[in-house]
């Protein structure tokens, strides 16, 4: 079985899905593919596999079956599922919440900063998903009791802002899942970081749980360690000490654009994790280390903003284009960085 991984107590940017494979043994006796599925798949339902049959998330040796597909010995067989029930009581809150977007299937959500996506270690409420519940009663996976995720594909860290769709049935919970997974969603971010960043560029590498400290992620050179991760960067505006930057994410793994940054040198800025909230580039001047802390002041956290989402609509089949614009925190700091470029 392959599974993605998941530790409650951190929020991730990773896509909310389970890919499962199964091999069948050769002993096998033939029986519908839905009752085989359910037989080895936890916390799951037949309706729920027969809802992923249907919008093409079950394949047999490399083909999209239906729900009545017999398997056979040696039958390769793949699901792609939201992940299952998890045992945390979701509280329903009236928490404001900034809709881009709404129709009978999909919702379009602009997350502030210092919002955490869903309940976990630590956060039981307060969350985005605890608004969710709150104002909308007909997202995917609410009947399923204790679902901490109803309606998730993807999240975004507490203190990055910007745009998440979220499912309100099950059928678009599956059918965006499946285009996370398939890796042909649109996902861009507005990022500032520190350093003279090089003129645009990709990377490639694996990242995945620091072994000395669980809450944060690393890069791993061992292509058998972690899990492939790909970002590509240009920039879009140079202040000296630090550089404005677009990141298109090829992959959706945790904290993808953070660890990234940080492997290259420029740490994302004011990112309380991975080293952002030193003084990294610049002077020693106090006049300079106050402007710094100032800048640091507008934003709760990482200067990180989903600036960008497009995915195809999971019923009329439509490509779906948003853009949101950068926070308020965020635009101060950039306009602190541009009086500070003038003023040299």
């Amino acid at each position: 079985m392959i599974q993605e991984d998941f530790l409650p107590e951190q929020e991730q940017e990773e896509e909310l899905f389970e890919h499962f494979k199964f091999i069948v043994d050769k002993g096998q006796e033939i029986v519908r593919i839905d009752k085989y599925l359910l037989d080895r798949m936890p916390n799951t339902s037949r309706n729920k596999i027969q809802i992923a049959a249907r919008n093409g998330n079950v394949v047999v040796n490399g083909l999209k079956v239906k729900q009545n597909y017999k398997v056979k010995p040696k039958d390769e067989v793949a699901i792609v599922l939201p992940y299952p029930m998890r045992e945390i009581e979701l509280i329903p809150q009236n928490i404001p919440l900034d809709i881009v977007y709404e129709d009978e299937d999909v919702i379009i959500v602009n997350k502030p900063a210092d919002l955490v996506v869903h309940p976990g270690y630590g956060n039981y409420s307060g969350t985005l998903v605890n608004a969710l519940i709150y104002h909308f009663s007909r997202l995917g996976g609410t009947n399923q009791k204790n679902n901490i995720r109803p309606g998730l594909v993807h999240r975004i860290d507490k203190h990055t802002t910007g745009l998440l769709v979220i499912a309100k049935n099950d059928d678009s919970l599956t059918h965006l899942a499946q285009q996370f997974f398939d890796r042909s969603t649109e996902r861009r971010y507005v990022a500032l970081v520190w350093g003279d960043i090089e003129e645009g560029g990709t990377v490639d590498v694996n990242i995945g749980r620091s072994p000395k400290n669980r809450k944060i992620m690393t890069v791993f050179h061992d292509s058998a360690e972690g899990k492939r991760a790909i970002t590509h960067y240009k920039v879009l505006h140079r202040f000296g000490y630090v550089t404005l930057i677009e990141c298109k994410l090829e992959t959706g793994r945790t904290h993808q654009i953070r660890i990234h940054m940080k492997h290259l040198g420029h740490p994302l800025f004011n990112d309380l994790e991975y080293g952002g909230n030193s003084i990294l580039k610049g002077t020693t001047h106090s006049n300079y280390i106050k402007f710094i802390h100032n800048c640091f002041n507008e934003i709760k956290g990482q200067a990180l903003h989903a600036k960008t989402l497009g995915f195809i609509h999971p019923k009329t089949n439509k490509q779906m284009h948003f853009e949101s614009e950068l926070p308020e925190g965020f635009e101060n700091v950039l306009k602190k960085w541009n009086k500070f470029i003038d003023a040299k």
